[in-house]
């Protein structure tokens, strides 16, 4: 039987390091399940070319770090339990590697984060000043943090100055700011007509009247927001223009020009929630670069870093910088330093780039997976993000699809969770393929998916 031998392509740094960091990934895709025995580091330093010391040094390492456990006489295997996963934690802490496979989520990869967070997490033990880390911050973030920002978003293509950044605790937040910031009970938002469920909450909650712009396949139809905006005082606009969720549309350049153009004619607040941007190697040119006067930016390290790193940072237009500012601290008073901070650092020392590189690469495997298993049928998807935006074929529809992959252990939403005016239902369902630490139960999700579409009625049976 063939042993497991890694790729250390493209990697950085010592010998053993490039090995630790591999085992670690392999672990985290679900290559190495746990319990499994790994070989020899004797055999694996044959197979890679490396010194038996140097192996082995790999292999101590990722038991220091609690990847693997060493037992005499048996070998070295992929611990069952993570360390500091305590017995009884609850479950809903952990994304679960049995039960139903979890299509509904549109959390990024968990990936390596928590080895990366582990040395940080060490070098700041070493700082002397920690103590600006745990206590209240009256300005709106100390001043390497705000340039930390400013450089993040710089990388995006925004025209950002320390003075126009802002930091919030995630996109959502950051979401729910500008909101705030710009809108007042009674007020017009739209939004495409498929979109970011929260938002249709946050405005239920701010009295805000919401109204869909149409689309087709490449995103909102910018004809579709000037007839709007022509017929109705229009206060602020929000877009997701680079992977949307859900339909994974992308809008061109042409298309993001022409709404920076009616955000100045129309004088309204466009909300661009760029959260997906990050994960493409080719950057777009967002639309705030076209119309930074009148729009709110928003990135995110959640969704391309790790989801429990809650911070997001802003570029805002100056008239609303003081509104921002108040808004967040009214809802936060403050995103926590310490988790700024640990941003900061891996933006500095290169582990954001590595993680991001990781995203990408894990979605680009997913994504050509499902591809294949869908091949023939119609469905939606960007080779960058996370989702896949699946139409149900006659005689599928929506409930009828999400109750069959239910009763096949399987977890989905329905279109309608994403449509704006409530009622309309697209007829089709998001698939996020992210979620699942492990390949192969995403695997076998989207087979047994494809085997229901092939029913040629919802009546013929469930059972796959």
């Amino acid at each position: 039987m063939a042993i497991w031998t890694p790729d250390l392509t493209g990697r950085t740094g010592p010998k053993y390091r490039k090995l630790a960091d591999a085992i670690a990934d392999a672990v985290a895709k679900g290559e190495l399940r746990p319990g499994t025995c790994l070989p020899p580091h004797r055999i694996l330093a044959y197979e890679i070319s490396m010194s038996a010391n140097t192996t082995s040094r790999a292999y101590a390492e990722c038991v220091k770090t609690g990847l693997l456990c060493a037992e005499t006489g048996r070998g070295t295997f992929v611990r069952i339990n993570p360390r500091g996963q305590a017995q009884g934690t609850p479950a809903d802490l952990y994304r679960p590697v049995a039960g139903p496979i979890d299509f509904s989520s549109n959390l990024p990869f968990p990936g390596s984060s928590g080895r990366y967070l582990a040395h940080t997490l060490g070098e700041l033990s070493r700082s002397r000043d920690l103590q600006a880390f745990m206590d209240y911050q009256k300005k709106p973030g100390l001043a390497h943090h705000l340039a930390a920002g400013t450089d993040w978003l710089a990388g995006m293509g925004v025209p950002a100055t320390a003075g126009r950044t802002i930091v919030t605790c995630g996109a959502q937040h950051g979401i729910m700011a500008a909101l705030m910031a710009a809108t007042r009970p009674g007020d017009l938002l739209l939004t495409e007509a498929l979109t970011y469920a929260p938002v249709m909450a946050m405005a239920s909650r701010m009295d805000l009247k919401i109204r869909p712009i149409a689309m087709d396949e490449n995103g909102i139809l910018p004809d579709a927001l000037a007839s709007v905006c022509r017929s109705h005082p229009v206060k602020a606009v929000y877009l997701t223009p680079t992977i949307q969720t859900p339909t994974t549309a992308t809008l061109d350049s042409e298309r993001r020009k022409a709404v920076a153009g009616m955000a100045k004619t129309y004088d309204f607040i466009l909300i661009e929630d760029d959260v997906y941007g990050p994960l493409r190697p080719d950057v777009k040119t967002p639309i705030a670069a076209f119309s930074p006067e009148h729009t709110v930016y928003i990135s995110s390290t959640s969704k391309c870093l790790a989801p429990g790193l809650r911070v997001a940072f802003l570029y805002a237009p100056e008239k609303l910088v003081p509104q921002l500012s108040r808004a967040i601290q009214l809802s936060c008073w403050m995103p926590p330093p310490l988790m700024v901070e640990i941003v900061s650092q891996w933006l500095a020392d290169g582990t954001a780039e590595k993680l991001k590189t990781l995203q990408y690469q894990e979605a680009a495997h997913r994504q050509s997976m499902a591809g294949e298993i869908f091949s023939g049928q119609a469905f939606r998807a960007d080779p960058c993000g996370f989702h896949v935006w699946l139409p149900l074929p006659s005689p599928w529809e929506t409930h009828d699809f999400c109750r069959a992959a239910a009763d096949q252990g399987i977890k989905l939403a329905p279109g309608s969770l994403f449509a704006t005016d409530g009622r309309n239902d697209p007829g089709a369902v998001r698939i996020s393929l992210s979620h699942e630490p492990d390949r192969e139960r995403v695997r076998q999700g989207v087979k047994t998916l494809a085997a229901l579409l092939q029913l040629q009625s919802p009546q013929d049976g469930w059972v796959i």
